[in-house]
This record gives structure tokens, C-alpha cells and sequence, in this order.
């Protein structure tokens, strides 16, 4: 996965690289280094748990197998939503009231961490307020709107309920027929704010190593890492390498499956951009293979569609997002995209982060589940404030009870893509 569809060391040719100032490359890794905390990845969660722990004073190791912000971190929708990845009344139901709470105050902290990071570190990566979620049905938007009222009664949270003329006058699509708004939820650049996290961890004195991906490790009273031209032996070791956990670890990779996902930038709309979104706010919807929307700075429309679940992206990702783009927005069929890009990343069985110690003094998080923006950022400092004795949220995510994918390696992947297409057809034919 980390070679089939990307070029070693460079970027994906994405609208993000080319509106972003670039972090100047790191050194590979050569020869034997030693640190307190190894870190493996170089996106949201890595970044964040390595800055921590140096914040601290440790010593702190950073590898990655290509660039940092190089994976799901640098390509994503950008999306910082409120609470987890399952909204509140499904957890209520799967872990109960106490544990739901709890999983949504880390989903408020999650929020509240990138919005300091940006301003601590003076990131620029556009952070802007506003989050809607869009139904495509009447029994969806009745739905949405019995959560709005139970977050705002159990949570004394601010969700607002539109109905079809609410939506459209914040999103004019013909496919929408009401949903709700999240004043407090976001969006932001999300390779401007994994590089902002690069060079901040570079600054506090994390060693970064790019084109050094991790090839064994091997743990014990000392852990030690590989790469193809040095090693790092280290006291703990932090895995945060999410959709390509393959190798490094059975008990993630039994857990995390790597599935892609794909985004378009269309050209600059100008002032048609008020045919797409009327404010500078993100858009959801219901669907089981979500569509995911905003403006850009430069006034295009950011639009992600489409999965495939092989390790292949497919030959048009054009077409794979263009497709469910036209049926949201009908009347830009013919605007053309000048960048189309994939990404890789890791979804869970229950869709919640997979939070756990996977040996001594070996600390894992991945899995977010298209929920990462914020819920990585959390996890990295989660995981670094575990290692320095503070437990307490990453307990609260590691309790949760993560079940295996079913299948094994060889059968898991056929088995998703059969569950996947049920699902998408349910979403063609409106059940």
C-alpha cells in the first residue's frame, strides 16, 4: 500500500501541495540513532504525539516511509467534526450513557486541540467554523433533527435543524431535503496543518527522518527499528501509520483495514461558487459511502466521493468522482477538475478509533474512520501523555472493545467489498 499508487517520497499532485508552502525535505536514516520514543508516521497522529513528548522533554525519534503529511493527514476533506465517528445516540446504545459522554467530551477536546495547535504554532491552514450535515430523505432529515434535539437537551450542544429551505439556502443541491448545522464543528487545509505540526515538531527538537519506512521491529527491555539503511533503538515506541498497518503489527492490522477514498478540485468558480455553498462552511451527508463538500480559499469546490477497497486506485478517478459529484450538483457537470487525487485511509469494524497497547511499551492508534482531523490530533497527544504516566484518555478509547474484521487477511477484503456495494446500492436505490 505504501508504493502501489504513489511516487517514494514525493507528494500525491493534489490541489493541497499546490497551495501550500512545502516543509523542506528531512535526511534519511542512516545508520544507529537512539531516543526515548520512537515514532512510526509522520501524519496527524505521529506529529502530534512526537510534538508532545518533546514539549516534555523527551527525546523523540520521527520516521516515515515518505514525507510528512504524506498519507490520509495531507489528502483528506478536511473536516473537523464534533464528538466520534458513530454520533451520540448510537453510542448510547453500543457503550451506555456514562461511556458516550465520555467519548464525546474527547471529541470536544479533540476539536479544541487543533484549534490551539493552529494558533500556538501560528499554522496557517485556513481554520474556519461551520459543519452541515445533509439528508437525502424526509426520514433521514426527521432523524437529524430528533439528534439536534437530543444534543441540545442531554448536551446542551447547539445543533440547528434545517428543513429543505434551510439547507438549500446554505447548499443549493437538489438532492438534499433538509439536515442540520454544527456552529462549532470545521474545516481547514489538512496538509497545511500536518506541515505546520512538521515544522513545529522539527523546532521543539523531534528528529525527523523521511524515506526511512520501518521494515522490522522488534521489541524487548529496548525496542528496536529498522529501515533499509539504519536503526533506532528506543524506550517506547509510538505506531501511528493508520491505513498502512500492515506489517508492523498483526494485532492492528487484524483490526484497521485500509480502504481508498478520492477527492476533485474543480477549477475556480468565481461567482459560481454560490451555486455549491453560500458561506464558507463544510458539508456531510447520509450516505453509506459519504459525500463531502467545501470551498476552497481560491473559491473551488473541494469535493470527495467515491471508495474503492483493493489496494489499486481506480484508472479514472475522474469519472469515480465525478459520478457522484454530478448528482449533488447537477448544474456544474460540466466544470472541469485540475486536480483529482486518492488516499488511503483505515476504518474500524465500529467505526471508533483502535486505541491500544499492542506490546510493552508499544502504544498504537488508527482507524479514525474519515473522523481523523481531529480524533488523531487527540490520540497522538493521548498516546504521548500515556507514556509519561497520564493515562486517562487513551484508557477511555483502548476500553472500547474493537472487533477483528472478519475473514482473515486473505478474505476480509472481498468480504468488505460485498458489504460495501450492498450499502452503496441501498444509497442508489433510496432505502
Amino acid at each position: 500500500m505504501l508504493y502501489t499508487n504513489d511516487s517514494p517520497g514525493v507528494h500525491p499532485a493534489s490541489w493541497y501541495a499546490a497551495s501550500t508552502p512545502p516543509l523542506a525535505p528531512f535526511d534519511p536514516l542512516h545508520g544507529s540513532v537512539t531516543a526515548d520514543v520512537a515514532v512510526v508516521g509522520a501524519g496527524y497522529t505521529g506529529l502530534s504525539a512526537a510534538l508532545h513528548l518533546a514539549q516534555a522533554g523527551r527525546d523523540v525519534v520521527l520516521l516515515d516511509a515518505h514525507r510528512v503529511g504524506f498519507g490520509a493527514s495531507g489528502r483528506n476533506g478536511g473536516q473537523l467534526g464534533s464528538g466520534q465517528r458513530r454520533d451520540q445516540q448510537e453510542l448510547e446504545r453500543m457503550v451506555g450513557n456514562d461511556a458516550a459522554r465520555q467519548l464525546w467530551h474527547l471529541g470536544q477536546d479533540a476539536k479544541a486541540l487543533v484549534a490551539s495547535l493552529v494558533t500556538e504554532h501560528r499554522i496557517d491552514c485556513h481554520l474556519k467554523l461551520g459543519l452541515a450535515w445533509a439528508a437525502s430523505s424526509d426520514a433521514e432529515t426527521r432523524a437529524l433533527h430528533d439528534y439536534a434535539a437530543h444534543m441540545n437537551k442531554a448536551y446542551d450542544y447547539p445543533l440547528e435543524a434545517l428543513d429543505a429551505a434551510g439547507l438549500s439556502a446554505l447548499c443549493p443541491s437538489p438532492s438534499y431535503r433538509g439536515g442540520l448545522f454544527d456552529p462549532e464543528a470545521g474545516h481547514l487545509h489538512p496538509l497545511a496543518f500536518a506541515l505546520g505540526l512538521g515544522r513545529a515538531a522539527a523546532s521543539t527538537g523531534v528528529r525527523i527522518f523521511e524515506r526511512s519506512e520501518v521494515t522490522a521491529l522488534e521489541t524487548g527491555p529496548r525496542m528496536r527499528l529498522k529501515t533499509a539503511h539504519g536503526e533506532v533503538q528506543a524506550d517506547h515506541v509510538v505506531l501511528a501509520t493508520n491505513g498502512y498497518s500492515q506489517d508492523l503489527s498483526p494485532n492492528v492490522a487484524a483490526r484497521v483495514m485500509p480502504i481508498n477514498n478520492f477527492i476533485a478540485a474543480t477549477e475556480p468558480l468565481g461567482a459560481r461558487a454560490q451555486e455549491v455553498l453560500t458561506q464558507d462552511i463544510a458539508v456531510a451527508d447520509d450516505r453509506f459511502v459519504v459525500n463531502y463538500f467545501r470551498l476552497s480559499h481560491d473559491r473551488r469546490l473541494l469535493f470527495g466521493g467515491g471508495e474503492s477497497y483493493g489496494q489499486r486506485f481506480p484508472r479514472d478517478m475522474d469519472a469515480t468522482v465525478r459520478k457522484p459529484m454530478s448528482q449533488i450538483f447537477p448544474h456544474l457537470t460540466e466544470i472541469g477538475f485540475d486536480y483529482v487525487w486518492g488516499g488511503t485511509l483505515g476504518i474500524t469494524m465500529n467505526r471508533l478509533p483502535y486505541v491500544a497497547r499492542v506490546a510493552p511499551n508499544v502504544l498504537s492508534a488508527s482507524g479514525y474512520s474519515g473522523h481523523g482531523v481531529g480524533m488523531a490530533t487527540l490520540s497522538g497527544k493521548m498516546m504521548a501523555q500515556a507514556i509519561m504516566g497520564d493515562g486517562d484518555g487513551f484508557d477511555t478509547l483502548s476500553r472500547i472493545p474493537t472487533p477483528r474484521f472478519p475473514g482473515g487477511p486473505r478474505a476480509r477484503t472481498p468480504l468488505l467489498v460485498l458489504a460495501m456495494t450492498w450499502y452503496a446500492l441501498r444509497d442508489r436505490l433510496g432505502l
